[in-house]
């Protein structure tokens, strides 16, 4: 076995794989520009190790990923530059560009990756995790974006290329979220399974993927990936970062990031999800709720 040593995430090799574990888990494994270039610059390690075959992707603690960490980040070097602020739409864009490009490494490199998903998938949770090739979870975990809602729009679209655009809408426009038995139903996972599995699945998957050439698994990795650039996949994920950046220009974004600013970012975000109740769609069967906006179970 191998290791190397980051601050914001755990890295080892053994037998055939890379695991890359989000290790913040008091924030709940937000993603900081910090982490995320730490996990860019795990992926191409892994990529470039010949004895990796595939890389498993989790988080560690209670939740995979709760979403972007919205509090101050690393301060600007005093270095006389002037640097971006996010002031205007391109410096807001091109620092959400920047946090994209390194989470597509889970696309552009060669090696395939799979996500072991549990707990709270939210928000930037989804972005990392939709950009990887194989998507696990347990029948628990909570996904979905509901910081869609009123603070911007995803700039990751592979919902669109997972579930199709009936589905990707009904969550998008929304905010609400899936379980993972529900996320495999519509294929925004390739499969969930009980909690206590889920390792061992994602693992066995490993396996079988670290008795495969790892050249081989890169020529159909790649081949499938080109495919998708031809639908457009690539572009679109350009143009989502820059929707992104336009959709911080709204009244309701403008308007909440003013309340985290006066009243911190738990009271907001409970005045936001309020009326949504427990924030769940359905897949099979009707949304009939309570009171109280929980679904409630349907024989």
């Amino acid at each position: 076995m191998s290791t190397a040593t980051y601050e914001n995430i755990k890295y080892e090799v053994d037998n055939g794989r890379a695991r890359i574990t989000l290790n913040r888990p008091e924030k709940r494994n937000a993603l900081s520009i910090e982490l995320v270039e730490e996990l860019r610059d795990a992926l191409w390690e892994a990529d470039d190790d010949k004895s990796v075959h595939c890389v498993i992707l989790k988080g560690e603690g209670p939740s995979f990923c709760a979403g972007y960490d919205l509090t101050p980040g690393r301060k600007a070097n005093d270095d006389g530059v002037e640097r971006r602020r996010g002031r205007g739409i391109d410096d807001d864009a091109w620092g959400i560009e920047r946090f994209q490009r390194s989470l597509r490494t889970l696309t552009e490199m060669h090696k395939p990756s799979i996500a072991q998903i549990h707990g709270n998938c939210l928000a930037g949770g989804t972005d990392l995790a939709l950009y990887c090739d194989i998507l696990i979870c347990s029948d628990n975990a909570n996904i979905g974006y509901s910081a869609l809602r009123n603070m911007g729009a995803a700039p990751n679209q592979m919902w669109l290329y997972n579930c199709g655009p009936q589905w990707t809408k009904r969550l998008l426009l929304t905010g609400d979220t899936l379980s993972g038995e529900d996320a495999a139903r519509i294929g925004l996972v390739l499969k969930s399974v009980p909690e206590e599995y889920l390792e061992q699945e994602v693992e066995g998957l490993a396996d079988r993927l670290s008795w495969i050439d790892a050249e081989m698994l890169s020529t159909n990795k790649r081949i499938i990936n080109v495919g998708m650039e031809l639908m457009g996949a690539q572009v679109l994920q350009r143009l989502a970062a820059e929707n992104d950046a336009r959709a911080h220009t709204t009244n309701a974004a403008r308007n909440v990031f003013r309340q985290i600013a006066t009243d911190g970012l738990r009271a907001a975000l409970q005045d936001r999800d309020a009326p949504f109740g427990d924030s769940r769609a359905r897949v099979i069967g009707p949304e009939i709720r309570d009171s109280e906006g929980k679904l409630v179970p349907v024989e």
